[in-house]
């Protein structure tokens, strides 16, 4: 896809590359919204900063969403419905991580009782967005580090080493 065939139209590339471009822009996500830093995020999705320009679309249900964007404090409580979200989530899934709280616990880990400590402790996470509350442009860097993680992946490839490593197991 680098160098189009410069006859009549035709681009030339992998198909493999191909269905990771479309992949990579249109993602539609869950919003998982709790303390300062999914007002940052609200602002992220009004017209100054315009999030749908990165081709994703805001979903309510996790069965239909390719990510899932953790903002704010997660609380003990919190990291049950979380988890059972993100195992709700069709294949591939991918995480974002926003904010101090999210991503370690922030100011209230040492001192309360009830905050989990990272939500990496819970979920795999893809992208950290650093920050207390998070800069809209930092949610904008955000998006763009998971499109090329998805432009970046391997389709074919990984399915032949599956099918490798599960017969490697069988032996």
């Amino acid at each position: 896809m680098d160098d189009p065939y410069e006859g009549g139209g035709i681009v030339l590339g992998k198909i493999e590359d191909i269905l990771n471009w479309g992949r990579s822009k249109s993602n539609w996500y869950l919003h998982f919204g709790l303390a300062c830093c999914a007002i940052e995020f609200m602002a992220m999705n009004a017209s100054h900063f315009d999030f749908m320009r990165f081709g994703t679309i805001p979903r309510t249900s996790p069965r239909q969403a390719d990510f899932i964007m953790i903002t704010g404090t997660v609380t003990f409580k919190m990291a049950e419905r979380i988890k059972i979200l993100y195992e709700q989530m069709a294949e591939p899934k991918y995480v974002i991580s926003v904010g101090s709280c999210s991503n370690c616990g922030g100011p209230y880990w040492e001192h309360g009782y009830h905050v989990l400590k990272g939500v990496d402790k819970i979920i795999p996470v893809d992208v950290y967005i650093p920050g207390c509350p998070p800069r809209p442009e930092a949610f904008q860097e955000g998006m763009i580090k998971l499109q090329k993680k998805i432009n970046e992946q391997a389709i074919f490839n990984k399915r032949k080493r599956l099918k490798k490593e599960q017969s490697d197991d069988n032996k």
